[in-house]
């Protein structure tokens, strides 16, 4: 949706609307459409200008698919005088297969990919539109004039954001039934509501702003810096024959011979936590927990993991992947493999699918063949926020 006239900052645009600022030497609708291009099952996109603009605006669009090369169908429409308006308009130049359509707002440029398959996972049989939503921290009070009514629970309220997923023929449905009875609404949940349709909310991006007022117009003029990407790899080794019992991941292994280890001697957490530190290139798990510390040991690996992670956010690091294997004649692993998984990404704070689990042996080859110990491999890609 890049149709609305921004009004409230038309003196500090000087009477330029705010989806057609530049950011990043495009305008500001182009970065709601590179976001979206990084999505991986989308199939196409409609950009709705103003009316008055369309011819030139789409000349524009044209030039900046060139020059990107998105593989996407990206076309143009003009809106109407409403923004519902402009969504009807837009929904009636979708493909007549189209199965699902997001909603979006370019005056929210700093949204995700990741938000988008956060709506994509809360579809279900039982609703019909997903959106995001943050909690509200402000106390919010409904008043009359200037005279305080009541004061809402702010536990059961929430602040919406775009974009938003429905059923495509639904929501062209409802918004003929909003057209026919003139409904007047500030977004597409609360039309699908009002028709008496069910939306489920899933957790939406604080950095997933509007630019509304003219303060908000400071964080198109601030350079971003983007994420710096980096890999960390990590490797430890337990004997057996010792005096511990063998935990993987954090997950014991009933029947397992005992390891040798000053902490648990849990092999994979420990080529984890090196994996983590080696993206921080800040030294190994022997720098931070020295086996020649009483207090380390017997200590659960589990806590040094969440000492590592600690390090981790307070540095800006942003774990987006995990590749965990583990090398073993002995014991069979395979059942344990998505315990280990689960708990992992647990312990990391972040979802199962971050986190891949493998098992394997050394055909009778070497230490692990010989069935003497067990080694770990822990390879990690993150993304580092610099500043």
């Amino acid at each position: 949706m890049a149709a609305g006239h921004g009004s409230r900052l038309a003196r500090a645009t000087g009477n330029t609307r705010k989806q057609f600022l530049h950011f990043k030497e495009a305008p500001l609708y182009w970065q709601s459409v590179l976001t979206m291009a990084a999505v991986p099952n989308l199939s196409g996109i409609v950009v709705v200008f103003p009316g008055e603009e369309l011819t030139d605006r789409t000349r524009e669009l044209e030039s900046l698919k060139r020059r990107s090369l998105l593989g996407l169908r990206i076309v143009s429409v003009a809106g109407g005088l409403r923004r519902q308006d402009s969504v009807r308009q837009g929904l009636a130049s979708l493909p007549a297969d189209c199965d699902h359509v997001l909603v979006h707002d370019c005056a929210r440029p700093f949204f995700s990919a990741g938000l988008v398959r956060n709506l994509q996972d809360g579809l279900s049989h039982e609703v019909q539109g997903v959106v995001p939503a943050i909690p509200v921290t402000d106390t919010i009070k409904e008043c009359q004039g200037d005279v305080v009514r009541t004061t809402l629970d702010r536990s059961r309220l929430a602040a919406v954001q775009t974009p938003q997923l429905f059923p495509a023929r639904l929501l062209r449905q409802v918004h003929d039934q909003a057209l026919r009875e003139d409904w007047q609404v500030t977004d597409d949940a609360s039309m699908i509501e009002r028709a008496g349709f069910l939306v489920r909310i899933v957790p939406g991006e604080r950095d997933n702003i509007k630019i509304t007022t003219p303060e908000d117009l400071r964080v198109l003029a601030t350079p971003s810096i983007p994420p710096v990407p980096c890999t960390g790899l990590g490797y430890d080794v337990h004997a057996y024959g010792g005096n511990r019992p063998l935990v993987l991941g954090g997950i014991p292994i009933a029947g397992a011979p005992n390891v040798k280890a000053h902490s648990d001697g849990d092999v994979l957490l420990h080529a984890l936590c090196d994996a983590i530190l080696s993206c921080l290139g800040a030294g190994d798990i022997g720098d931070h927990f020295p086996d020649t510390e009483d207090r380390f040991e017997n200590i659960a690996s589990g806590i040094l993991l969440s000492e590592v992670m600690d390090l981790a956010r307070a540095s800006a690091l942003v774990v987006h992947h995990v590749d965990l294997t583990i090398i073993a004649q002995t014991p069979r692993l395979s059942p344990h493999k998505a315990a280990i998984r689960s708990n992992v990404a647990r312990l990391m704070e972040i979802e199962d699918r971050q986190v891949n689990v493998k098992a394997t042996t050394e055909e009778h080859l070497g230490f692990t063949g010989r069935r003497e110990g067990i080694k770990a491999v822990a390879v990690v890609t993150a993304a580092r926020v610099q500043g």
